[in-house]
């Protein structure tokens, strides 16, 4: 069962989320200005909801810059793009300090990391420095410059693109940058129906504009769902089912002799607690009181297809990450 298919459910509003219709209003209208990318847009959510970052992969032209403006025109947040290019510079994301002739004193500028929602577009062209910069942005919430910290604001969400297609003139990103995106997710072209209601809607703005939502939310609302989230219980058997899971991506041998030695390095703990997480506001985002085995399987993949690392072997012989996770959803048993 898909996430689509799950957050579709018409039953989603009947649990005890009092919030469910506004949060059906605003997946509808997200989905009705972006054709064709459903999943990817419910992760999007979920990841809003969780409070983590997003890490996107997809070939250029799949709406990814329009998702992350329909979202930040939805919520009333502001939003920004960042190009990352090989020249980009540390103070091109955190601001600087600028000399005041007229005070004789230096004054911060911020740059555009202060703001809600930060488009990173092929965050992997940027050089070690960049990443350096963004990476205590995502991982502390706040920004450092020369010997001045400063608080970035309480709604903060990287959203960050990958060109699968272009690999020369990039570098990789590291480990640790890796790990601080909540969910790796991957955006597919749409199929034949929707381009064609992509065509129609693209005609449609052009001759009139775009749709403005008829309801509000607002950041308040945002936190108010993430507090709801937070509650949605987790049995003691689905948390032995997520920890189960985890130590299988460092042990995967356990399950079976033809996954040895596949995986270098299984998912860190930061890794448990993001299923964790984004189970819990895949129940409540179908109106569930508690979370099952299919929450957590619904967004495994997302969660941890960038904290493994595959063997020499593994990757010369075509095995996919999720392949792997593939594998493992069969073997790990449900308590």
């Amino acid at each position: 069962m898909n996430i689509h298919q799950n957050l579709s459910d018409p039953r989603a509003n009947d649990g005890p989320n009092a919030s469910g219709d506004q949060l059906e209003r605003l997946r509808g209208y997200i989905n009705s200005q972006i054709v064709g990318q459903s999943a990817f847009l419910d992760k999007l959510l979920i990841a809003l909801l969780a409070d983590g970052h997003v890490l996107l992969e997809g070939a250029p032209g799949l709406a990814k810059t329009k998702a992350v403006n329909t979202l930040a025109a939805a919520i009333h947040c502001d939003d920004r793009r960042i190009q990352f290019t090989p020249d980009l510079l540390p103070t091109d994301l955190t601001g600087t300090d600028v000399f005041r002739p007229g005070e004789g004193t230096f004054e911060f500028v911020e740059g555009p990391l202060f703001h809600n929602l930060i488009l990173a577009d092929e965050i992997n062209r940027a050089p070690a420095k960049v990443q350096s910069a963004l990476l205590e942005a995502m991982a502390e919430r706040q920004i450092t410059v020369g010997q001045s910290t400063y608080k970035l604001p309480d709604l903060f969400m990287v959203l960050a693109t990958q060109n699968p297609i272009e690999q020369e003139g990039t570098y990789p990103l590291p480990e640790a940058q890796l790990d601080r995106f909540l969910m790796h997710v991957k955006v597919d072209y749409p199929d034949l129906e929707a381009e064609r209601q992509i065509l129609a809607l693209v005609r449609g703005e052009a001759m009139h504009g775009r749709t403005e939502p008829d309801f509000t939310v607002t950041p308040a609302t945002i936190f108010g769902w993430r507090a709801a989230a937070l509650k949605t219980h987790v049995s003691k058997a689905l948390e032995d089912y997520i920890l189960q899971f985890v130590f299988a991506t460092r042990k995967p041998e356990t399950y079976g002799n033809d996954l040895s030695g596949l995986i270098a390095f299984g998912a860190s703990p930061r890794g448990t607690i993001a299923l964790d997480r984004c189970a819990r506001v895949h129940a409540f985002m179908r109106g569930s009181e508690f979370a099952t085995p299919v929450d957590v399987q619904a967004v495994v993949h997302d969660v941890l297809r960038h904290r493994l690392i595959l063997n020499f072997e593994a990757e010369a012989d075509g095995v996919t990450k999720d392949q792997v996770i593939d594998e493992l959803l069969k073997r790990v048993p449900v308590s």
